[in-house]
């Protein structure tokens, strides 16, 4: 085998079996995916030690990299991607390597410095995206008078104000999520993070010098260039960089910080809010809220290209030295970046021969059972995240508060509130989502966060200049936020990444993304022309209605993803759609059973084998799932 590695005459799979040029016109299509996938689970299985060697030693012949330090730790870190935590069964690592290998698995989060530079950038990314949400809430007060469209009472004006408010949105559903893809390929994660924050900050600019509705809605509509490619790359970078014991928690930084800007979006409303015309300056106050967001973009840009590039980039453009030294800037010592940088390259080569299979990627999404499961499941979640209401909150809180009788400033201060909350709930998410699970985090979360709309909405028929209305619509809506900040808020983004098979990803975030932003845009145009017509109690009400929905939706339709090898999920989503109805209904007999009758009663485990199987029939077919005992 080794010999056929350093003659370069051939390509050798992941089976140690010769491959060349193509996929051979007879093999089964469908079951070379599901080995693809089988093999992603762990794809150096079955070499031997003296085997990883000569690829690593190959790898770095390959691909121009001389050095002899740096061709020993391929040739180390080779054998140590085989299985990342017995490094200790590697012979030849020195003091320095063992040492380095062992701080990564007993602290995690001692970590190199241009780490946590990019934690950094991708944290205030996520606070640009929520300032950009957010100021918008307060300076509406304003503006909406001085552009001639805030009569409440004119179906005209609701709609013109939900239309302005939207405008980004919209931008993101039909044009800026599907430029992700062409930004990432031709300027990389760092490039596209750097212009898409130029165009944040010139858009927040623009709308702090508008003087007509119109002018609104064309700034706010640039805006949505910058919101769109960015919130789909800078989760991307975090993935890319981080390693594997910490990645998922500083990919889900960027739903957290997310809710940081949208605090300080409701920080800069009451900062600026007794801020008086000057100089002729007609709403001095609102420009400045509008304006205020495009300074955390500013910073972004000023210090983007001091972090490295994605690793994964540089490979993905056969440039691999560049990779290797961008990871060794990532990781302490090069025995990390060369292990990390093999197992990258040959997940790659598998992406290699997935991309041989395409033909058309939309038929794939929906024409095959197991990835039209996963594509129902992720757009259920995506549609819910927006549907379950909290944009409204989010940029309508402050008319909210002043129709329950607070006052400008208290509505502000109350609008600050709600995004202090929903920060705060959203820092244990990080400990939550990996330990109650995702489906289990929305089937909580939905019906409380309903009860909380339905009693926020019923509160406004507490009579006029009672203390006990503000306070009831106040503390409706608190607890809706402290259930939507570790359940809707961060499942959806995380959900989608995971549940679509590796050849047909992109794809199927794309569509994730632009789901939820077009509903963004939904809820967002039509809330006012909604509270205008079936007044605070019905339009509440409305939103409570679907988070019951939601909740049926998740029950019947959204698997669990918690916890399982990328084996497991291709076992999950093939399981027919009827079946897993079926069993969760029976999941609220046994709730009810468990819970409220204290029966002592097992849960039912949908997915209970011993050994995952893979099947071409996964793919193409309709499997069943296996008689299994039922409570």
């Amino acid at each position: 085998m080794s010999e056929e590695i350093q003659s370069g005459s051939s390509t050798e799979d992941l089976d140690g079996q010769t491959v060349k040029g193509s996929v051979d016109p007879n093999t089964n299509v469908d079951e070379l995916r599901s080995n693809i996938n089988a093999k992603l689970e762990n794809p150096l299985r079955g070499f031997t030690t003296r085997e990883l060697a000569a690829k690593g030693e190959a790898y770095c012949r390959d691909n121009g990299i001389s050095d002899e330090e740096d061709i020993r730790a391929f040739r180390l870190g080779a054998v140590i991607a085989q299985n990342f935590e017995l490094y200790a069964d590697c012979e030849g690592l020195t003091p320095d390597e063992n040492d380095a290998l062992e701080s990564e698995i007993e602290h995690k989060w001692r970590q190199p410095w241009y780490l946590w530079l990019i934690v950094i950038l991708c944290s205030i990314c996520a606070a640009v995206q929520g300032m950009d949400e957010t100021v918008v809430n307060g300076a509406q007060i304003f503006y909406s008078i001085q552009f001639g469209i805030g009569n409440k009472t004119s179906s005209r004006d609701s709609w013109l104000v939900g239309l302005v408010n939207s405008a980004p949105y919209l931008c993101c559903a039909l044009i800026g999520c599907w430029l992700t893809v062409p930004m990432n390929k031709y300027l990389g994660r760092r490039g596209t993070v750097f212009w898409t924050c130029v165009i944040s900050a010139v858009a927040c600019f623009a709308q702090a010098f508008t003087n007509n509705w119109w002018g609104m809605f064309v700034a706010r509509f640039v805006l949505g260039f910058g919101i769109g490619p960015k919130s789909a790359t800078v989760p991307i970078y975090a993935a890319e960089c981080a390693p594997p014991k910490i990645r998922g928690a500083l990919v889900m930084q960027w739903q957290m910080w997310t809710a940081f800007g949208i605090m300080l979006g409701f920080v800069a409303d009451l900062a600026f809010y007794h801020v008086p015309d000057r100089s002729g300056i007609i709403g001095l106050n609102w420009r400045l809220m509008m304006g205020s967001a495009m300074f955390p973009a500013v910073i972004v840009c000023c210090f983007v290209f001091m972090c490295p590039e994605s690793p994964r980039w540089y490979m993905s453009k056969n440039r691999h030295q560049k990779a290797y030294q961008s990871m060794c800037s990532l990781r302490y010592n090069k025995i990390q970046a060369a292990r990390d940088i093999f197992y990258m390259h040959t997940l790659l080569e598998i992406e290699k021969e997935t991309m041989v299979l395409k033909k058309n990627p939309i038929l794939e999404l929906i024409k095959v059972p197991r990835n039209r499961r996963a594509f129902q499941a992720s757009e259920i979640v995506m549609f819910m995240q927006q549907f379950c209401g909290v944009n409204v909150i989010a940029y309508y809180s402050s008319e909210i508060f002043l129709e329950s009788g607070f006052d400008e400033i208290r509505a502000l201060s109350a609008s600050l509130g709600f995004g202090i909350i929903n920060f705060l709930f959203a820092l244990p998410a990080v400990w939550t989502i990996d330990r109650f699970g995702r489906r289990n985090l929305l089937l909580t979360t939905f019906p409380i966060m309903s009860l909380c709309l339905f009693f926020t909405g019923f509160s406004f028929w507490i009579p006029e200049g009672s203390t006990a209305k503000v306070a009831c619509i106040a503390l409706g809506i608190y607890i809706f936020g402290i259930f939507y900040s570790p359940g809707p808020g961060p499942v959806p983004f995380t959900y989608s990444a995971e549940a679509y098979p590796l050849y047909i990803r992109p794809l199927g975030m794309s569509c994730a993304t632009a789901t939820t932003w077009f509903f963004n845009f939904v809820l967002s145009i039509t809330w006012p022309s909604l509270l205008k017509a079936f007044k605070p109690q019905g339009a509440f009400s409305w939103y409570a209605c679907w988070n019951i929905i939601g909740f049926l939706g998740v029950l019947f339709f959204v698997p669990e993803t918690k916890g399982r090898s990328l084996e497991e999920l291709d076992q999950v989503f093939s399981v027919r759609t009827r079946d897993h109805a079926a069993y969760g209904a029976r999941q609220v007999g046994y709730f009810i059973n468990r819970y409220i009758l204290r029966k002592d009663v097992e849960p039912e485990d949908l997915y209970a084998l011993k050994e995952v199987e893979h099947r071409p029939d996964s793919y193409q077919t309709e499997k069943p799932t296996d008689p299994v005992e039922r409570v």
